[in-house]
């Protein structure tokens, strides 16, 4: 009696002292869930507590009444206190009796509020002060919807609405369609599983809670706690006597799944999800805020990802799946490629595929963890591939794609270091062109000739090479400094070519110097769109409950490419072979290779991008490990056109058409050639031969299989030939200052 009196007192005191925790201070962990770009289809959940909180008013009545018939049945006329039952269970626990809970709906709300712990006459006063003062200041209703939104359902749910999902698939939303509703049967399931919404982990077999799916007796705990929610259900006048007898046990829950609190993070797109959170963090809403802020918060992410594009993209790029393009099913266990496409004009990423893993490396670029550091392995030389930013800048500085360059086998560059007496050598070519010694830019282009290119770049500047691969969108480009052993990134954006000049030699023109997936991707798409670059982006918005939490904006920069320069640069890139595709659209694109150390015959890194005046891709295809791509009949043929060239084809292809788009609307347009003539710069033209026709004479340039013929207008046309087949683009060795890259993954310490 006298701690009765004594908890009597407590309580009087306690009613004054303690506060009563209100739901806006709980800050309830909520899950926070990704959309594909349609804003429907889930992409990913994300959070610490699997919870998505449905107002009261929003929510059906199956769910609603299930809950007060199993926990608390005189909800609604108590006052928030089961008086006699806190005496009860004070007696009994003072007393050394057994220990009892008589709590109601609001004292459990109050518990998990309060955050008490522990079973204690104490803890039970102060439960019921806190409950009593619920009961003041709240409506039953709004007390109710607290606690369908709080308490845990088992399997990782908290809260009604994701429970509805975890267990059946379903909604509690009322405005849903009613096939997707919860029903009253399925509600009465739910519920039954706060009395144990786990199996108890010293006893997992004897106690296992009351999910059907579990175990046997699982199943039988859950049958009877079912039988008892339905019996209160007819006593509280919610089921008539007969809807109450015609209401089977619902046998639909869904099995138990031990990946389901991985939240589709193990997918592909789990790789989306860590640059869409990186991105998040740079914003003015999200930066600053706590690591799980954005997790836990609730929010609905709506991404670029275009799930049409992302289903082409996984199908032609993971390897290891049947839909890859037969020429890289089937390969080594350390080929790997990365593929990543951008929309032209607005820089939305509409497919992202950086590796098959979501929650392992990412090959097509990088991004900053939670912590702030970077993370990824998408840098790679890019090889021949990188020459499209030559070519741009060339046909912007008014250099026609017709003008002639001295393009012999092998050449020497004194300025540049490149000499026979210097280490790395003089600059030779990977391929041969019937063209040479004296080719045109775009017969130079599309042979891939390296000298051609070198010159091309010393005569240019690297300044201004440098200066259009980061305006048209490359952000990243690494470098290798005296004494370290990996490249280091090196920011391009906002600054000018001629600061970054110091950090690179000629050789940038041909691809030495490691760039990402992402942003050779942005650059095509800068292209596509007529030199209008967009900065590549992964989220449009974002937005909790009603409220806009932040929207895209999208924002065009002109490069300085004028109309001619484009279509020149459309009219030289569509004659790449490995760019063509058999679906009816104008294409450009470009291939390239990097050599394994100082090998000439084998590649440690191949490439394939382009674009279509409606979609912009670019295909990396190398090895995990940085030994040289060898097919599994061990030859070491793999170059830009057979193996990625393949991947992005086929990537295109499916795109396109799964976008329903009409090819015509995005036609390139004919150059006019309004420079064609030969560039004051260029050595003369070297006297005719037998060997060698003049250059007004119509030459032909050779591809695998195929040459295409400059008709006197300057328009190739297919014409049948014997000559052999080139060898695939290489990019020679680099200069004495800067050496190749040995290592295929992260090259910056930072990036792991």
């Amino acid at each position: 009696m006298l701690a009765l009196l004594a908890g009597c007192g407590l309580t009087a005191g306690a009613y004054y002292v303690d506060s009563v925790p209100t739901p806006s201070d709980l800050e309830l962990p909520e899950s926070t869930t990704v959309y594909f770009a349609d804003g429907r289809t889930p992409m990913a959940k994300l959070g610490t507590e699997n919870r998505t909180i449905v107002p009261y008013p929003e929510m059906n009545d199956a769910a609603k009444q299930a809950i007060v018939a199993t926990e608390d049945r005189t909800f609604w006329t108590n006052e928030g206190i089961d008086f006699s039952g806190v005496l009860r269970a004070a007696w009994s626990n003072v007393t050394g009796g057994q220990r009892q809970g008589a709590s109601t709906i609001t004292q459990q709300y109050a518990r998990v509020a309060a955050d008490l712990k522990g079973v204690s006459y104490s803890r039970k006063l102060r439960e019921a002060v806190i409950a009593w003062k619920l009961d003041d200041k709240y409506s039953k209703e709004e007390i109710l919807g607290f606690y369908l939104n709080t308490v845990p359902f088992g399997r990782g749910s908290y809260g009604i609405e994701a429970a509805a999902q975890a267990y059946f698939g379903k909604t509690v939303r009322r405005d849903a369609p009613a096939a997707n509703q919860l029903t009253t049967a399925e509600a009465m399931v739910l519920c039954a599983m706060v009395k144990q919404p786990e199996a108890d982990p010293d006893d997992p077999e004897g106690h296992p809670g009351y999910d059907p799916q579990r175990s046997p007796l699982a199943r039988q705990n859950s049958i009877d706690r079912w039988n008892y929610i339905r019996d209160g259900m007819v006593k509280l006048g919610y089921l008539s006597a007969d809807e109450a007898a015609n209401l089977a046990y619902p046998d639909t829950v869904k099995p138990l799944d031990s990946a389901a609190g991985r939240s589709n993070l193990d997918r592909p797109t789990g790789l989306v999800v860590n640059h869409v959170l990186s991105e998040l963090r740079q914003t003015e809403q999200f930066q600053g805020k706590p690591a799980d802020y954005i997790r836990n918060g609730g929010f609905k992410i709506v991404t670029t990802i275009d799930k049409r594009v992302q289903d082409a993209a996984d199908a032609a790029a993971d390897l290891r799946r049947d839909t890859a393009p037969e020429a890289v099913r089937g390969q080594p266990k350390n080929w790997q490629a990365a593929l990543v496409a951008v929309e032209p004009g607005t820089g939305r990423v509409l497919g992202y595929h950086g590796g098959s893993d979501g929650s392992g490396a990412d090959y097509a670029g990088w991004y900053q963890d939670e912590n702030g550091e970077a993370r990824g392995f998408g840098q790679h030389p890019p090889g021949s591939s990188f020459k499209v930013y030559d070519l741009a800048t060339a046909v912007q500085e008014k250099i026609s794609v017709k003008q002639h360059f001295d393009s012999p086998e092998i050449k020497e560059f004194p300025a540049s270091g490149r000499t026979k007496g210097s280490p790395a050598g003089p600059i030779r070519n990977a391929e041969r062109a019937p063209c040479q010694p004296d080719c045109a830019l775009w017969e130079a282009t599309v042979a891939s000739l390296n000298v051609t290119y070198f010159a091309l770049t010393e005569q240019l500047g690297t300044a201004k090479v440098i200066d259009m691969a980061t305006k048209a969108g490359v952000d990243s480009m690494w470098a290798n400094e005296k004494g370290n052993p990996r490249p280091k990134r090196i920011e391009l954006r906002g600054h000018s070519g001629e600061e970054l000049a110091r950090h690179f030699s000629t050789e940038v023109g041909i691809g030495q110097y490691g760039i990402t997936v992402q942003d050779h991707a942005n650059g095509m798409a800068t292209f596509a769109a007529g030199g209008k670059r967009a900065d590549a982006h992964f989220v449009r918005s974002v937005t909790k409950g009603d409220e806009k939490i932040l929207e895209e904006q999208l924002v065009q920069t002109d490069i300085g490419l004028d109309s001619e320069a484009i279509n020149q640069l459309n009219w030289t890139l569509s004659r790449v072979k490995a760019a063509k595709l058999d679906n009816g659209w104008d294409s450009a694109g470009k291939t390239g290779t990097w050599q394994a150390g100082t090998s000439t015959t084998q590649n440690v890194h191949t490439w394939m991008v382009g674009y279509t005046g409606a979609l912009a891709a670019a295909v990396w295809l190398g090895t995990v490990d940085g030994k040289p791509l060898k097919t599994s009949d061990g030859s070491y043929d793999v170059y830009g056109s057979t193996g990625p060239g393949p991947i992005w084809r086929q990537f295109m292809e499916q795109a396109t058409a799964a976008l329903k788009l009409d090819p015509d609307k995005y036609r390139f347009q004919e150059p006019a050639f309004p420079d064609d003539t030969p560039s004051p710069t260029a050595p003369a033209t070297p006297k005719p031969t037998s060997a060698q026709p003049t250059p007004t004479v119509t030459r032909p340039t050779c591809e695998p299989g195929t040459c295409v013929t400059a008709s006197p207008t300057g328009k190739p046309t297919p014409t049948p030939t014997g000559s052999p087949k080139p060898s695939p683009s290489r990019s020679p060795k680099p200069s004495r200052s800067v050496e190749p890259s040995l290592t295929p993954a992260v090259l910056d310490p930072a990036l792991r």
